[in-house]
């Protein structure tokens, strides 16, 4: 039976860009003969965020790695019994006795900063708060360039304020969680966030404070 809830630690930081940045997006979003693979925007203003969902994701993923808690499947870990699975919850296991997920992680807005440059790149050279990049495969036999397509990518330099939430209950080890975020963060940071990491894309710097 899980305690009563204790308290909230909170990590506020920021997210810098040091390459483009790629997390998809929907081509609903982008009028008929626009980008055809754009990148996620908020529906009201067109700004780029990154979804919670893919920063969490990314790092609970890292750490299963890590600590070899991938499932034959490939899912993620759903034992119900590791630290990973009390903090991030357990994959499709409804029942079991770790009690609520403690890690909440907010989607991430530009920064100020970040949201004044992008709208400055779009009066000025018309920038639709993104970077366009062309892409093609080389042919082995030819060595000529072939199916080229168009990919946004959020630009180097970005930077987006981030926040996550852990909650603690009375018998939660704090120092334990608190930890393997930490760990999480720092391996994302040598890693990738979002997709084609192996090309290039989204290695990112984070900076942030614990309260």
């Amino acid at each position: 039976m899980v305690g009563k809830l204790n308290e909230y630690r909170l990590i506020e930081g920021t997210i810098t860009c040091e390459t483009g940045l790629r997390i998809g997006g929907s081509q609903e979003s982008i009028e008929i003969g626009g980008m055809e693979n754009p990148i996620i925007r908020h529906p009201i203003t067109d700004e780029p965020y990154i979804p919670g969902s893919s920063l969490k994701g990314k790092v609970r993923s890292l750490l299963e790695l890590k600590h070899g808690r991938v499932s034959p499947t490939g899912e993620p870990c759903g034992c119900g019994k590791c630290m990973i699975c009390r903090v991030f919850g357990p994959h499709k296991t409804p029942h079991h006795k770790l009690g609520p997920t403690r890690i909440l992680v907010r989607d991430a807005a530009l920064t100020d900063e970040s949201k004044a440059k992008l709208e400055k790149a779009r009066e000025d050279r018309g920038l639709f708060y993104a970077e366009v990049k062309t892409e093609n495969i080389v042919n082995r036999l030819t060595g000529t360039a072939e199916h080229p397509r168009t990919i946004e990518r959020v630009p180097a330099d970005t930077k987006f304020k981030f926040e996550i939430a852990v909650r603690l209950f009375e018998d939660d080890d704090e120092a334990q969680i608190m930890s393997l975020i930490e760990e999480g963060l720092d391996l994302l940071q040598q890693d990738y966030l979002g997709s084609s990491g192996s090309r290039g894309y989204g290695k990112v710097e984070l900076e942030y404070e614990v309260s």
